[in-house]
């Protein structure tokens, strides 16, 4: 993804979806989008309706719109075929670690994110990470645990990232192996960050024992802007 793509995080901007050269598929979708109700399928729209609070359910509806378009472009660019975004059906693993991970029927990996005014979904030919931040204060705590304490002590690239960007970094990278959460994000040991964006990591002693059946990530890429950070593991 170039930087004037990432650029594109603009809640103005209803729609907009790029292809990374070799890899994920993004979709970028702001959560104001009036017609996202009739992408879904029944069980969605029956989903949707049980989110009482408005801005909790257009947030809902916009992350699967993003992962359908994601879907949908990605398949029209590798395999030609052209699907209508409602016969495309996100749904969520049930149990195991990997519950919450959202899923289609499809040979392909999705991974979903929304913040403040946007969502975003990626999907790849494998697993894929997204995680989108509003830039916004950390508790002092968070502060600490993500700051320079885990990086190059003040003297290289990955020192200037703000808390955000290392937030959605690892998270990103645990969305990839569908832990989410479950799995502590100082976990996820930021090692370099690359003037093209991309970014290194290294697994804690948990990661690598709950990873260890793979596959493993092979690139990372995270930028930020005044207003969000944002993610993509692949």
């Amino acid at each position: 993804m170039s930087r004037r793509e990432y650029c594109m995080l603009d809640p103005a901007r209803p729609l907009h979806i790029s292809h990374t050269p070799g890899g994920p598929t993004v979709a970028v979708v702001s959560i104001n989008l009036s017609d996202s109700e009739f992408h879904m399928s029944a069980e969605e729209a029956r989903r949707a309706a049980t989110l009482p609070i408005p801005r909790r359910r257009a947030q809902w509806l916009a992350g699967r719109l993003a992962a359908k378009y994601a879907v949908q472009a990605y398949q029209q660019q590798h395999t030609g075929r052209l699907v209508a975004t409602c016969d495309i059906a996100v749904r969520t693993l049930d149990a195991g670690p990997r519950a919450g991970m959202p899923v289609v029927d499809a040979p392909v990996g999705i991974s979903i994110s929304h913040s403040g005014d946007l969502a975003v979904a990626a999907c790849a030919s494998g697993p894929v990470g997204i995680d989108l931040e509003r830039n916004r204060r950390f508790s002092p705590f968070l502060e600490a645990e993500l700051g320079t304490a885990q990086t190059g002590g003040g003297h290289t690239r990955l020192d200037t990232m703000g808390t955000p960007l290392r937030w959605v970094c690892r998270e990103a990278v645990l969305k990839y192996f569908g832990f989410g959460l479950r799995v502590d994000p100082r976990e996820v040991r930021l090692t370099r960050w690359l003037a093209n964006g991309a970014f290194h990591w290294a697994p804690g002693p948990h990661l690598h024992s709950a990873a260890a059946a793979g596959p493993w990530p092979q690139r990372g890429w995270a930028a930020e802007d005044p207003d969000y950070s944002l993610a993509l593991v692949w």
